[in-house]
């Protein structure tokens, strides 16, 4: 096991090996793109490294803003043989899209405001001002398009129309509703012929990895479907809403969206900067709109169909989400620390799996049902430290460094043995490991 110098050392190596000069790949090979909240989370472990590169991070992802506010979830490379990428997204069909690069047409987990004040933190206060006071108009725009687009109904609570865009691709709740709600002719045929060994070989993460340690393929191919229906309506969110009712109001999206929100508050009165009205009231809206997300049959917080207005209970590690959001009661806190400890469920002996163990999905090595990730177990230690549980977070903490000190810097990890999956050398993995450490 190395020692927290030579951690240190290897973390920052792997920041090194995948810098592209203005901004981090998630991994060389499978991940050739920059992605929204990987660049975020990358940009909080370079504050400790090179503050200015860690500005340079975050500033890269407004290249790819759209006019309307959007802050997509990929920007591409625009290396020739990667085109088929940028074809399948064509973000070009849409008016808002920008002229200049290439992007998908959907978003990711809003932790730009995150990353804005941690990086802020490493800087004189006049320094802290300035950079506050540059990034609040993109902030404020991603803000209020979040709003304006994703809350038709004025809830408070943002829909997604793509599982990308929950960050947790493969989530469970994600894969019930594709199966209930799209379900596109071929799906019968595709069945029968067992054609999942020949789309294998032409997936760019079954080259690279096992397909136990990815999405079905069945589902992959679903994704893709979903991204062409999205694509054929020129991302025009109104013919969205209307033709489909595979829209979600995920609860790990929200959670991070309310946490971000306050952020946007503080750096708006550290800088001296005036909010509109319209958002900071939307604001207000938001700050208890979880609840809504609240099933008391389970006794947890949970996703829910935005066309159906049904949760969806499929329990993943988004349920201990609201911890980060910072917004519930303290009596809902301690249900949610009481289902983090209950080896039942994600009591486990490595960090917080993405499923609970008792899930039917429960799969320790496969991508988003089961593994290990460092990053989301971040967002949780960091909402147990403000809700006053510090000697759970610590050991999270100390149990996620030592699956990094052991196997190295990989995606996610086996939340039973911690055996490593995914991409090795992987970006946030790395940058949140030298946060830990410092």
């Amino acid at each position: 096991m190395s020692s927290n110098s030579d951690l240190f050392d290897q973390a920052r190596q792997v920041l090194k090996k995948n810098d592209q000069k203005n901004f981090t790949i998630p991994a060389e090979g499978l991940y050739p793109h920059q992605w929204l909240w990987d660049s975020c989370f990358i940009a909080i472990g370079l504050s400790h490294v090179n503050v200015p590169r860690a500005k340079r991070e975050i500033k890269s992802l407004l290249r790819g803003q759209w006019s309307n506010g959007m802050l997509p979830n990929m920007i591409f490379d625009d290396a020739l043989w990667l085109n088929q990428d940028r074809n399948i997204w064509r973000s070009h069909l849409s008016i808002y899209a920008p002229d200049k690069v290439s992007t998908s047409g959907i978003t990711q987990p809003p932790m730009l405001a995150e990353s804005v004040v941690r990086v802020g933190r490493k800087m004189t206060k006049g320094e802290r001002r300035t950079w506050y006071k540059s990034m609040l108009p993109a902030l404020i725009a991603y803000h209020q398009w979040l709003y304006e687009e994703r809350d038709p109904n004025q809830s408070g609570l943002v829909t997604l129309i793509h599982p990308y865009e929950s960050g947790m691709d493969s989530t469970p709740p994600w894969i019930n509703q594709l199966h209930k709600h799209h379900r596109p002719w071929w799906v019968k045929p595709y069945k029968s012929l067992k054609l999942d060994n020949i789309v294998n070989r032409i997936r760019r993460d079954t080259r690279h990895l096992p397909p136990g340690q990815r999405m079905d393929t069945l589902d992959a191919m679903l994704y893709y479907d979903v991204i062409r229906s999205l694509r054929n309506k020129h991302y025009d969110i109104g013919r969205i809403f209307k033709h489909t009712q595979f829209t979600i109001q995920d609860l790990g999206f929200n959670s991070i969206f309310i946490r971000a929100n306050q952020h946007l508050l503080d750096m708006a009165e550290y800088s001296g900067y005036e909010l509109p009205i319209q958002l900071t009231d939307r604001i207000e809206q938001s700050k208890h709109a979880l609840e809504m997300l609240w099933d008391n049959y389970s006794g947890q917080y949970l996703s829910k169909n935005f066309k159906t207005n049904k949760l969806i209970r499929e329990p993943t590690i988004a349920t201990l989400l609201p911890l980060y959001a910072g917004t519930v009661t303290k009596e809902r806190a301690q249900t949610l620390v009481n289902l983090l400890l209950d080896d039942t469920k994600f009591m486990m002996p490595h960090p917080i799996p993405s499923v609970p163990k008792d899930s039917k999905y429960f799969e320790p090595e496969r991508y988003w049902q089961g593994p290990s990730w460092i990053n989301i177990n971040w967002l949780i230690i960091d909402g147990l430290e403000r809700y006053g549980y510090t000697d759970i977070a610590s050991i999270l903490k100390q149990k996620s460094l030592d699956l990094v000190s052991t196997h190295g810097c990989f995606e996610y990890f086996s939340p039973i043995d911690g055996t490593p999956a995914g991409a090795a050398n992987f970006s946030w993995t790395a940058a949140l490991t030298i946060d830990f450490l410092q």
